[in-house]
């Protein structure tokens, strides 16, 4: 049997938002956090950018430290009794402090990492390192027993792609053999040659100063290299496992289309367990269409008229519900038998507050409100 979103919302660990921009991903993120939560789970989002009013309804602002609790009178208000909601706007600068403080061998090497002026500068330094503070802080909140889901928000289009390949790039880059080469060797024959030599490049491009201003660095975060490596291995594991879901939303726009395709082929292509497709913002359901032929009105010449124009804008109406119907279909036959495709209610192009979004969270999941 095909697993529904509900069924995800109330089994998962981690679900995983993945989409274009503008197709609603960060709204659709927040309801599934909040299917979950009026269902008695401890959940948590993880958003990148949200809009300003969303924000504010999910009590975010780019300066947190930690993730912050929705009030439980807000909560109460959109249906939620017994369980939680905890939502953070990803900040990758304390996300990789946290994990400097946590993985360095001693407080004072931790400090001496931190107050290098290289570390400021270290997303610059090693590809993909500001996605993979996403893809730790998913990891070690996932893993912390403080919440039974963790919703991530990724970011739009190909930075996504980023942060699914982030583990692996920084497993690479924290290879011994590789950083050794920066490393003073006791070492001898073409190791030692190879040291010397990248030593006297640097010397002559950067100065001798700013060269061993990074042996120091990488020196100091010597201890953090093998810890560092075990986690993007588990970030990995977690991200493949059956705990974990990739949802791919989207909307009828036809370039949002194709990167949700894209993406599918990434996703799948990297193992990675791919849920289904969320088709938002489109007329597949007719919730509280009525049909203007059913409407029993009085028969004066104004009502006769003003009936006439409102069965023109249903046929168009029905026209576009006919169009996102048949895209929905075509959906469903490019999942596999394991993935599903759905539609989510319309319910106007921005979703600014608690009340929309449970809207949303019952229209997707059809859980028990």
């Amino acid at each position: 049997m095909t697993p529904d979103l509900g069924q995800l919302v109330l089994s998962k660990k981690v679900i995983v938002c993945c989409g274009a921009g503008g197709v609603g991903k960060t709204t659709t993120a927040a309801a599934i956090g909040l299917a979950a939560a009026r269902q008695g789970r401890r959940v948590l989002v993880l958003t990148i950018d949200p809009a300003k009013r969303l924000a504010q309804a999910m009590g975010l602002s780019q300066h947190m430290r930690e993730p912050a609790s929705v009030s439980k009178e807000r909560l109460l208000e959109a249906g939620v009794t017994t369980g939680s909601l905890d939502a953070w706007m990803l900040n990758p600068d304390v996300v990789f402090e946290s994990l400097v403080r946590r993985m360095a061998p001693s407080p004072e090497q931790a400090q001496r990492i931190l107050d290098s002026r290289l570390f400021k500068h270290l997303s610059e330094l090693v590809a993909g390192m500001q996605e993979y503070t996403a893809a730790e802080a998913l990891y070690e909140l996932s893993q912390s027993g403080k919440y039974d889901l963790v919703v991530l928000d990724t970011p739009p289009a190909r930075n996504a792609l980023d942060f699914l390949e982030a583990p692996g790039k920084l497993a690479r880059f924290l290879d011994e053999r590789i950083l050794s080469l920066f490393m003073p060797s006791k070492t001898r024959g073409i190791f030692k040659k190879a040291t010397e030599l990248i030593g006297t490049v640097f010397n002559k491009i950067f100065g001798k100063e700013f060269f061993e201003e990074i042996q120091e660095f990488l020196g100091a975060m010597g201890g953090m290299f093998g810890p560092m490596r075990a986690h993007a291995e588990g970030v990995r594991s977690l991200l493949t496992s059956k705990d974990a879901s990739f949802l791919l939303v989207t909307s009828p726009d036809q370039a949002a289309l194709a990167d949700a395709r894209y993406f599918r082929d990434r996703i799948t292509g990297m193992g990675l367990p791919f849920a289904g497709f969320i088709l938002n913002r489109s007329w597949v359901r007719t919730d509280g269409f009525v049909d203007p032929d059913s409407l029993t009105l009085e028969q004066t010449a104004p009502m006769k008229s003003g009936l006439e124009k409102l069965k023109v804008l249903a046929r168009l109406e029905l026209t576009r519900v006919a169009r996102d119907r048949a895209l929905l279909d075509q959906l469903k036959g490019e999942v596999p038998s394991t993935a599903f495709a759905i539609a989510a209610p319309y319910l106007g192009e921005a979703i600014e507050d608690l009340k929309g979004i449970a809207l949303l969270a019952q229209g997707i999941t059809e859980l028990p409100a």
